[in-house]
């Protein structure tokens, strides 16, 4: 089984992750930010990971360091778990409605950490959220699952919609990235290595 544990110690957060690609979308996740809770629980059930998450941070002073240390371990749990990724199938794409929002998603496990963010949001917060921390979220992810990960917001004027759009989509181009392909043999790229 392709899994692996991370744990992150900082003055600002404890993070501790169990993640496995293989998995049945089982989720206990606990980072005391309940937006981020339900859209990682929908990013592991529509992308059939299994996800353990608990994250103690900073939120009395806001949500930034515990959402980007959480999506720091995600990425370093994804690259651990993958280890060379010999198989895969690397590249995966996808549009994903939600309700009137759409979201266009397209992945490279390429070795190469690069993100391109585009979507405007129509007010800063869902709740108690700042909508600006999607993005770094999706930052501190492709930084250490070293991939390369394009999100497009097409339209949609419900942020919730919006958002959830962005992480359902990315659960399924990244189950579809790292399904292994019955037909390739070594590690896909002319290279040798990702």
């Amino acid at each position: 089984m392709r899994q692996a544990t991370v744990e992150r110690r900082t003055s600002e957060t404890n993070v501790t992750l169990k993640f496995a690609v293989d998995g049945e979308g089982k989720s206990n996740i606990k980072t005391r930010i309940p937006f981020l809770d339900h859209m990682l629980d929908l990013f592991t059930k529509h992308g059939l990971f299994n996800l353990d998450l608990d994250v103690d941070g900073d939120i009395d002073v806001d949500f930034h360091h515990s959402t980007e240390d959480a999506a720091i371990c995600l990425g370093k749990a994804v690259n651990e778990a993958l280890g060379d990724c010999t198989g895969i199938f690397r590249y995966a794409s996808g549009s994903f409605p939600m309700d009137e929002s759409l979201s266009n998603i397209a992945l490279d496990i390429s070795g190469r950490p690069h993100l391109s963010f585009n979507g405007e949001f129509p007010k800063s917060k869902v709740g108690e959220f700042d909508v600006e921390l999607v993005e770094e979220f999706f930052n501190g992810f492709v930084n250490n699952a070293k991939v390369s990960l394009h999100i497009d917001i097409v339209r949609g004027t419900n942020l919730h919609h919006m958002i959830e759009s962005v992480f359902k989509g990315f659960g399924q181009v990244l189950d579809r990235a790292t399904r292994i392909d019955p037909i390739k043999k070594g590690v896909p790229s002319t290279k040798g290595i990702l």
